[in-house]
């Protein structure tokens, strides 16, 4: 099993990220560490509450293979804090993949792994334009770039962010990932049914509601 944890901080985005997130946990199983620098609720741009499962203190970056990055619509305290920079730094020298989507990159900037890497985000220029530890010349304006161990995206394109980081780890998710149309399915097709082994799986499971 590999290891993967998102980060969280105030006004993280969940919806450019689960895509990725249930396709990890849901087709193929891995489990995702929640990491933050404090054991708080952090609420996301969508209002929904989350409690980090483990803090920047208690983790250690290099027990992971990727580590996600959600944007955010307010990336200043995330930037500004310190445990969280500190954590991805202690990554710097490894080979653990860093998947950073939307305004997310710039965290990756102040913490120096994107130096001198290629990289996309979903930023307001101005912000390149005010702090010196972004690399502007390297700045590409393609929807994901993948530059080493480091994937970035514009958060407009989370599916094809999803599908870079499960390729780049080898999944199978066939050619089109999540680009199925509902008109190309059959009646048959749009019918689902257990085995027998996960219905009775599943009657086990009810007696413990009917008693």
């Amino acid at each position: 099993m590999r290891k993967f944890a998102v980060l969280l901080y105030p006004d993280f985005s969940l919806q450019e990220i689960t895509c990725l997130t249930s396709a990890l946990t849901i087709w193929f199983g891995e489990k995702i560490d929640f990491i933050a620098s404090e054991k708080k609720e952090y609420v996301s741009e969508e209002g929904l509450c989350v409690l980090p499962t483990r803090t920047t203190a208690e983790a250690r970056i290099t027990d992971y293979d990727c580590v996600i990055l959600p944007g955010t619509v307010n990336p200043l305290p995330a930037l500004f804090d310190d445990g969280l920079i500190d954590f991805l730094r202690g990554g710097m020298q490894s080979d653990i993949v860093f998947a950073a989507v939307s305004s997310a990159p710039i965290l990756l900037s102040k913490a120096g792994i994107l130096n001198g890497r290629k990289f996309t985000s979903g930023y307001f220029m101005q912000m390149a334009d005010a702090f010196t530890f972004v690399e502007k010349d390297n700045f590409i304006h393609k929807g994901v770039v993948e530059d080493g161990n480091v994937i970035t995206a514009v958060g407009m394109f989370f599916r094809e962010f999803a599908e870079a980081v499960l390729r780049r780890f080898g999944y199978d998710i066939g050619k089109e990932f999540m680009r199925d149309k509902p008109e190309d399915f059959t009646e048959e097709e749009l019918t689902f049914y257990w085995s027998d082994e996960e219905y009775q799986e599943f009657l086990e499971e009810l007696k413990a509601y009917t008693g």
